[in-house]
């Protein structure tokens, strides 16, 4: 009889403990016991999933008000990792500080800078207030405590305000209140592989030159077997001008209708490769 306690899966976030990735991860896997492993950029988040030091990672690919994320594309490309699930969170940014301080005693302001953009109509109203790009939201906040900077805010949430015992001075200060994020769950080397009869959504890539009707014959076939288009990300292929990457993102009703729409674009692309089957995520409110 083996006795034997299971290990907790080991989750490779961006950023620190209280980020929107450590929140993101604990909203995927509700109910299963993980282990945070916090990475300071998504390069190096990629490079431990490659080399099987965490069973899944999760990265952020878009924003519903900021965008796609476009260097994580080129890492999810050139690492031939799995994605298999995503999870979308609601972003609620907070101005967060050490104890005792108000706004009118802020002088600089720390995040990453895509939650500096979703935030930046709250600042014009301080233009007096520095904004200083950092690696992440949460190590901003973890900075100020460990440091007791004064006169200094981050943008964070409010995991990580309550995690380094720092006192929100501004909630909700995102400038779009319908602020999603979608992030991408990866499988390392021990992860456990997603069962086929559950997907509903796959991602996919190609090539494709730039010639006249190649994307519209692409997209008639898809259409043509009753694929549903989610996202379609272009990308330019460095080194070939006029030649362009794309990445799908495509709703299965019927795994055979997908599968041959699949081998029939097949002829019209290169490197066609599935990034990932997988369920569509759920939405988390935090």
């Amino acid at each position: 009889m083996n006795n034997e306690i299971p290990k907790p899966k080991r989750i490779a976030i961006q950023g620190g403990y209280g980020a929107f990735h450590d929140i993101a991860a604990h909203g995927y896997f509700e109910n299963e016991e993980i282990e945070i492993v916090p990475r300071n950029t998504f390069k190096d988040l990629f490079k431990a999933l490659k080399a099987g030091k965490v069973d899944f990672g999760i990265t952020a690919i878009e924003n519903s008000i900021a965008g796609s994320i476009l260097p994580n594309y080129n890492l999810l490309l050139e690492s031939n990792l799995e994605i298999v699930g995503e999870v979308y969170l609601r972003i609620r940014q907070n101005l967060v500080a050490l104890p005792g301080q108000t706004i009118n005693d802020i002088k600089e302001v720390y995040s990453h800078p895509m939650a500096i953009l979703q935030c930046q109509h709250f600042f014009d109203d301080y233009p007096s207030i520095r904004l200083i790009d950092s690696i992440d939201t949460a190590l901003s906040a973890k900075e100020i405590a460990d440091k007791k900077i004064r006169n200094a805010a981050a943008i964070a949430s409010s995991g990580a305000a309550e995690k380094y015992k720092l006192e929100i001075i501004a909630e909700g200060i995102e400038t779009h209140k319908k602020n999603y994020t979608r992030f991408l769950i990866l499988k390392g080397k021990n992860g456990q592989h997603t069962d086929v009869t559950s997907i509903n959504k796959a991602s996919l890539t190609f090539a494709l030159a730039h010639k006249i009707g190649g994307l519209s014959k692409v997209l008639s076939i898809l259409s043509f077997y009753d694929i549903n288009l989610a996202k379609v990300q272009s990308m330019p292929i460095i080194g070939k001008d006029w030649e362009y990457q794309f990445f799908v993102d495509v709703e299965i009703e019927s795994y055979r209708h997908y599968y041959q729409a699949i081998e029939s674009i097949r002829p019209f692309t290169s490197g066609l490769q599935i990034l990932g089957e997988y369920m569509k995520g759920k939405i988390i409110t935090e």
